[in-house]
């Protein structure tokens, strides 16, 4: 593990696997470095990968007050640190702080985004002004694994037993001591989960060359997500990977990202 000070002073823990091109991989909500060990593994082959913990995470530190653009700031130190520039893979969530971030001007010349979580159409009910304050009323009583329940259930829209399940994982803990960074995640979609596509159009100017990635077994409400932000995109192609669900197997993303990267032989 290494560490690297972000523009506010704030630490961030990152680890780089393998030989080649840099490429950064961003979690998405309730996920820290270790939720892409597989990945890293399938794509250490054909390039540096690095992943950090966001700040609130894991080894990486948390300088309150929460901003986007601290994120944005910490994502631009861990590229500097690989480099000057690097490739972006971001998932969920991180896939929106991925996309905020090349708007702001990092040096990302090309982008893979799996499955933002937008709500562009009535594929499924828009979430409202309750759902974002109930999180940090849960948060602030300290009742951290009844907000991971909640993000789970209502946000992600994982089925009650499903979450039985998860809660009985290794995982759970670090998933409750992450349970204020759902906030965080929340600040990132922004007015992306109200039912409409217009908000996505923040980034009609960004001529990041950009795929977009979603899985055929993923509800249809997260897979025209992923279409709407491909059509809005001016520098963009879409794929689907058949069979997989938000959370694809390494055996089937990492070919896809793999040849998206490979066709420029560095980021620099």
């Amino acid at each position: 593990m290494n560490t690297i000070r972000s523009a506010d002073g704030t630490q961030i823990a990152f680890e780089p696997t393998g030989d080649g091109p840099p490429l950064v991989l961003v979690g998405g909500a309730l996920s820290d470095r270790n939720a892409a060990t597989n990945l890293v593994t399938s794509l250490a082959s054909s390039f540096t990968v690095i992943v950090f913990d966001r700040r609130g995470r894991g080894d990486s530190g948390d300088t309150p007050p929460y901003a986007v653009e601290r994120e944005i700031e910490d994502l631009e130190a861990v590229v500097k640190a690989s480099g000057g520039a690097a490739f972006v893979y971001g998932h969920s969530s991180g896939g929106v702080l991925s996309l905020r971030a090349a708007e702001a001007g990092l040096a990302i010349p090309k982008l893979v985004v799996y499955e933002p979580p937008f709500i562009v159409d009535g594929g499924r009910e828009p979430l409202t002004a309750d759902y974002f304050t109930h999180i940090e009323e849960l948060v602030a009583a300290g009742r951290r694994s009844d907000a991971v329940i909640y993000f789970l259930t209502h946000g992600a829209g994982f089925s009650a037993q499903a979450v039985e399940q998860m809660r009985l994982s290794p995982r759970w803990p670090s998933m409750e001591a992450m349970a204020h960074t759902i906030t965080y995640d929340n600040l990132i979609l922004g007015d992306t989960m109200g039912g409409s596509p217009e908000p996505l159009r923040r980034w009609a100017n960004l001529h990041t060359p950009t795929l977009v990635l979603d899985g055929g077994a993923s509800p249809g409400w997260i897979r025209n997500s992923a279409r709407t932000l491909a059509q809005t995109l001016p520098n963009a192609q879409a794929a689907t990977l058949e069979g997989q669900d938000h959370g694809a197997a390494s055996s089937a993303l990492a070919p896809v990202v793999t040849a998206f990267f490979s066709r420029v032989a560095s980021p620099a």
